[in-house]
């Protein structure tokens, strides 16, 4: 019986973001539906784990990591979780319902998740290797690494989840078939030598993939110049992340870095995703009203420890700026999108 595969998604991807451009809508709120609603009561049960990684740190009404306190300027919160879950959907509906690009064969990988977040990818690619088990096939096993003990407690037989902090020393006990890392930026010290340990943990002709958005908004009709708040506002990120240390503008030298840390077969895939729904076409509107809701969520979740840890911005300075972004986010007449990079690579065999 030949090995069942999963490779690269079936969804439509550019290499040259300038070689299409998405049509706006000549009348962008038709088809509208109710406003999507969090539900920040829905909690995912955590395992059982020591008060040292569960006594998260609370600040500015939104709760952060406790283990290796301050690596990580994100909140673990319930409303986090709630956009990490709908920032998942996103991806996959760029895909056309793939969960990766890669190919991968699911019927007997090792699989490690780096930054797994809430696990839902880890959760839905063991799931997918689960229905591929045979007695001759025994199917993957995922295990996702995170610094918040945030996951479910029931997953898949073949889902496991482990707190550790990927710049730390890494001490894995066999290596692995694929290593996937989405929206690493700005979490990241030094990408060579994430790079070198993720080639060092790969089986021969093993696959790594990294997914991750370009710091920045941009529009083929140069509607971008009238969302002065929202350019502001990429830029500030970018900034705070080189104050932190951790790059977040790093999305463009990932395939360089991937093929100089030994690599081949390197590809970037690129994807345009709508800010709103302006977009004509149906599968972008789809995406631009999802994408709308991820990044007014996104703007608290992006800005509050990093505006005022690092660049010691008063945090009412902070929600009166944000409320400016938030106008252009929903400006219709905008019509901007962002840009998510696929980049992935296989271990020589």
């Amino acid at each position: 019986m030949a090995a069942p595969t999963y490779s690269t998604a079936q969804a439509e991807h550019f290499h040259d973001p300038t070689s299409f451009q998405i049509v706006p809508d000549e009348n962008p709120h038709s088809g509208d539906e109710p406003d999507f609603v969090t539900d920040p009561d829905n909690a995912s049960s955590t395992q059982s784990l020591s008060s040292s990684v569960v006594n998260y740190q609370y600040e500015n009404g939104r709760r952060y990591h406790a283990y290796r306190e301050g690596e990580y300027l994100i909140p673990n919160d319930d409303r986090e979780q709630e956009r990490l879950q709908l920032h998942h959907h996103i991806c996959t509906l760029a895909l056309g319902g793939g969960l990766f690009c890669s190919p991968v064969d699911l019927s007997s990988a090792e699989v490690l998740d780096l930054g797994t977040g809430t696990g839902v990818w880890a959760i839905e690619v063991a799931e997918k290797a689960a229905s591929l088990f045979f007695f001759e096939y025994p199917g993957a096993s995922v295990t996702g690494t995170d610094l918040s003990p945030i996951q479910p407690r029931w997953v898949s037989f073949n889902c496991f989840f482990e707190v550790k902090d990927f710049e730390s020393q890494w001490e894995f006990t066999k290596p692995f078939d694929f290593i996937h890392c989405r929206n690493l930026g700005g979490s990241v010290r030094d990408f060579h030598v994430l790079f070198e340990r993720i080639f060092n943990n790969l089986n021969l002709g093993g696959w790594v993939e990294m997914a991750d958005f370009e710091p920045g908004f941009w529009s083929d009709d140069n509607t971008i110049q009238n969302a002065p708040y929202l350019k502001e506002w990429a830029r500030l990120q970018v900034e705070t992340a080189y104050r932190f240390g951790k790059r977040l503008d790093a999305t463009r030298s990932l395939k360089q870095w991937m093929i100089d840390a030994g690599f081949q077969n390197v590809t970037e895939e690129l994807y345009k995703i709508p800010l709103n729904p302006w977009p004509k076409d149906p599968h972008y509107k789809e995406l631009g009203r999802y994408h709308q809701l991820n990044m007014i969520e996104a703007l608290q979740s992006y800005s509050l420890a990093g505006f005022t840890r690092v660049l010691e911005w008063p945090a009412e300075e902070v929600q009166a700026f944000l409320a400016e972004v938030r106008k252009e986010i929903m400006d219709r007449k905008l019509h901007i999108y962002t840009k998510f990079y696929w980049v992935y690579g296989q271990k020589p065999e």
